[in-house]
């Protein structure tokens, strides 16, 4: 796979490790236990495909960087649009 390719994979699943670890803690914040189990689980599975990609090259972590800002800010910014707050 080349280094782009690589570079758009690593930032996409942390993209989607941090919307994970976002709605884990507002499910944990609700005590949905099960709601935050499975975001934890999730967590783990996305978290894991990145840590395999950026061992191997530490550049990616520029893509992980950047991929948990959207993430997070993206989930953030998403909730507080839905649930009608500016």
């Amino acid at each position: 796979m080349s280094f782009i390719l690589k570079f758009l994979f690593v930032m996409v699943a942390m993209i989607a490790a941090d919307i994970c670890w976002t709605m884990y803690f507002i499910e944990t914040e609700k005590r949905r236990s099960v709601h935050a189990g499975l975001w934890g689980a999730a967590i783990m599975l996305f978290g894991s495909l990145v840590t395999l990609n950026y061992v191997e090259d530490h550049r990616l972590l520029i893509a992980a960087a950047i991929g948990s800002f959207i993430g997070v800010a993206g989930t953030i910014e998403y909730k507080r649009r839905k649930e009608g707050k500016k």
